[in-house]
C-alpha cells in the first residue's frame, strides 16, 4: 500500500504543478509534452484524477488518527 500511496502522491504533485503553470502562465505542460487533446494527455489527466481520488483515503485515515491534534487559534 505504501508504494501505491507514493505513486499517487507523485501524480497529484505533478497535477498540482501543471495546474499552477496553467493558472500562472496559461501553459499546460502535459499538453505541451504529449499534445493537446491527445490520447496520452488524456491518459495523464485521468491518472492524476484517479490518484487524487485515491489520496482521499490516506487523508481520512490521518484525520481520524489519534496522532492528529488540533490547536485553537487563541
Amino acid at each position: 500500500m505504501k508504494t501505491l500511496n507514493v505513486v499517487t502522491l507523485v501524480l497529484v504533485i505533478i497535477g498540482g504543478l501543471n495546474w499552477g503553470l496553467v493558472g500562472l502562465f496559461s501553459f499546460d505542460l502535459v499538453a505541451a509534452i504529449f499534445g493537446s487533446g491527445s490520447m496520452l494527455s488524456r491518459t495523464v489527466y485521468i491518472l492524476v484524477g484517479i490518484a487524487a481520488a485515491l489520496q482521499i483515503m490516506p487523508l481520512v485515515a490521518a484525520l481520524n488518527s489519534s496522532k492528529v491534534t488540533y490547536q485553537s487559534g487563541h
